[in-house]
């Protein structure tokens, strides 16, 4: 048995680092936990790395608006044209020479044979019936060089729109539009992300906010660890939020991952979570215990140093007495 393959370290942070077994460990409840689901989580080996990836479950736990993109990346942003734009020059030659408007052909029309031979006069109906036989009849095509560059409308064919759709996720049921282009994700709703265990936090904020087309900053946002008991622990840049999705455990009653702005929301410790949940009234009992313990300890501490002073003090007073010996 190779001991020393056994005994790998998988880093799990700046200069932190787990054993594979234990992870491997952690991996195996993970993968319980979620059997039969797409939650659970692959690991494999690459060049002597050991790599676990899958489904990152994040929650929606932003105070203030976010900006969705006005385009997918893939589209192309066409200017509307002007006075000074390609169509205003449309009239002048390759050796910019002004070029006199070309005039349209005539297109002569021919007698309709469905049209009685002694009807010599016109009614509002048969010009109706005429021009949507015009319209009917091929058409020369316009050139570029006697009519202005119109801007394509915004109009899509209903297989365009699913193309967009595909290439752009949702929140929460939620496509962008221009009106609601800027909004707020209910709070608590949650998201995924497939990540593997070598991204870091910056990594998967860009491709969380990428997923969305988020125009907003990932400087902006930081995911925090959130326990039910109310203690909030944010991870480093240097963490990796799949691993330490691993090491708390794949119950997300009992904590989870979420997306927070970095300046709305202090990390909150162990220690002070206990208490958050306490009414008012209990946590000022606790202070007056605590007060109570502290003036305990206090008078002890006086007492104590009070009998070493009074020691030194009578010390002094024997080595006084005693005659110098030469």
């Amino acid at each position: 048995m190779d001991y020393s393959h056994q005994t790998s370290l998988v880093p799990c942070g700046q200069d932190k680092y787990i054993s594979k077994n234990e992870l491997l460990l952690h991996l195996k409840t993970y993968n319980l936990y979620y059997e039969g689901q797409n939650l659970q989580l692959r690991h494999r080996e690459e060049e002597d790395e050991f790599i676990v990836e899958g489904l990152l479950n994040i929650s929606w736990g932003l105070r203030r608006p976010i900006r969705l993109q006005m385009q997918d990346d893939n589209e192309r942003i066409r200017p509307p044209p002007s006075s000074s734009s390609w169509h205003s020059g449309c009239n002048l030659g390759a050796q910019g020479t002004i070029l006199k408007p070309l005039t349209m052909p005539n297109i002569p029309i021919s007698e309709v044979d469905a049209l009685p031979e002694n009807d010599q006069t016109s009614s509002p109906t048969d010009s109706r019936g005429l021009k949507s036989l015009q319209e009917d009849t091929p058409q020369l095509m316009r050139t570029r060089s006697d009519v202005g560059v119109r801007r394509r409308g915004n109009v899509r064919t209903p297989s365009d729109q699913r193309r967009i759709r595909r290439h752009r996720f949702s929140i929460n049921g939620h496509f962008y539009n221009h009106k609601t282009s800027v909004f707020t994700p209910a709070y608590g709703s949650i998201t995924n992300v497939r990540i593997n265990s070598t991204m870091t936090t910056p990594q998967v904020l860009k491709l969380l906010l990428n997923k969305f087309k988020i125009e907003n900053s990932a400087e902006e946002f930081a995911l925090y660890v959130v326990h039910t008991s109310g203690e909030k622990q944010k991870l480093k840049n240097t963490d990796y939020p799949l691993i330490a999705r691993i090491l708390q455990g794949p119950c997300e009653q009992v904590s989870k991952v979420f997306l927070m702005e970095k300046d709305q929301v202090e990390e909150v410790t162990y220690d002070v979570a206990q208490y958050i949940k306490f009414e008012m009234p209990v946590l000022k009992s606790f202070i007056q215990k605590l007060q109570e313990e502290e003036d305990r300890e206090v008078k002890k501490l006086m007492r104590k140093y009070t009998v070493l002073r009074l020691m030194i003090r009578q010390r002094l007073e024997e080595i006084a007495e005693t005659p110098a010996t030469i």
